[in-house]
């Protein structure tokens, strides 16, 4: 059976923000990350799980990063985040790590929900019962984020 990566989306636009998404949930995997990768590819993402805060010591290139809350609700965004700095949010549980510039051309925002679209099939919505990782909160079907 082939294994489809999950899509993430953005609740608010309906936009698919990037096609491929990787998951780092495990303390091995989180701590590898991206070292040692010369890119990210364009429409791809790592998520991060649980994380509030993200290094790029020892990287080769610079990333755009996404801190969402346990609801998926995007607390804070850094652009374009160079090798050897650091950023963070007390308030993230998660953190998405995309190619730098990516950003640029999507509609993300804080207080947006992104969920992880599990099947990468365009206007199709897991079940609200849908179980996974519990990298990203994966219904559209919740309420708003404060403040959005």
């Amino acid at each position: 059976m082939l294994r489809v990566p999950p899509r993430l989306v953005n609740q608010r636009t309906g936009e698919v923000v990037v096609r491929s998404v990787e998951v780092a949930d495990t303390r091995s995997s989180r701590r590898r990350g991206l070292l040692g990768r010369d890119c990210l590819e364009a429409s791809s993402a790592l998520v991060i799980s649980p994380c509030f805060a993200v290094h790029t010591a020892f990287m080769r290139f610079a990333i755009d990063v996404v801190f969402v809350d346990g609801d998926g609700c995007v607390v804070r965004i850094v652009r374009e985040l160079p090798p050897w700095r650091m950023a963070a949010s007390w308030r993230a549980q998660r953190v998405i790590e995309l190619p730098a510039g990516e950003l640029r051309t999507r509609d993300v925002r804080v207080g947006d929900r992104l969920y992880l679209d599990p099947f990468g099939v365009e206007g199709v919505t897991p079940s609200a019962s849908s179980s996974d990782t519990d990298s990203l909160r994966r219904t559209a079907s919740n309420p708003a984020c404060s403040g959005s």
